[in-house]
């Protein structure tokens, strides 16, 4: 019986059975989830001893996922580990140092995983008991914004989405190689 919960949110296949082929086997139950509301549904039912978050995801992001744990005093004392691919996301909306969870970029190794993993759970430790802090909030939207800002918004939003596909595909790339290499 696995001693420990893993619950690892993240859009990508590849990267959900990755982190589940790096941890030791036999010592952890990893549970998955593939976009925000399923994984903060995954958090409240299944109370996991760590969580392995990507920060972009579909439906709802990873920031809003750590602002929602931020909210609730239970869910601040779970191990928290950020994913991304790029770190300058993550520093847009959370300044460094990392006081409270860990970030690991992607993609990483088993070395970092585990690293990431054991600093996480130090940093979840040291976290003051009682205190909700609220996060820090997002840049201020303006409600009316204009067609042409939307249009632009949109088609900024398609080429990440195009550059994150290709990200996606190298990295199946690598793994397989590696995989290869291996046999």
């Amino acid at each position: 019986m696995a001693s420990h919960k893993i619950l690892v949110i993240d859009d990508s296949n590849v990267i959900r059975n990755m982190v589940r082929d790096m941890l030791p086997k036999g010592n952890f139950e990893v549970l998955e989830a593939k976009d925000g509301v399923q994984g903060l549904n995954l958090i409240r039912q299944e109370r996991p001893n760590l969580i392995m978050l990507d920060f972009l995801l579909p439906r709802l992001s990873g920031w809003e996922v750590y602002q929602q744990i931020q909210t609730q005093q239970d869910l601040q004392a779970i191990p928290l580990v950020l994913m991304s691919g790029r770190k300058e996301e993550v520093t847009e909306k959370l300044q460094e140092p990392f006081e409270f969870f860990e970030f690991v970029q992607k993609p990483f190794d088993q070395k970092e995983l585990i690293d990431a993993i054991k600093a996480a759970m130090a940093k979840a430790k040291r976290r003051p008991i009682g205190v909700v802090t609220a996060p820090p909030a997002a840049a201020p939207v303006e409600t009316a914004a204009p067609a042409g800002d939307i249009q632009a918004l949109t088609e900024k939003v398609a080429k990440m989405q195009a550059e994150i596909d290709g990200l996606k595909k190298q990295l199946a790339q690598i793994l397989a190689f590696i995989r290869q290499k291996l046999k």
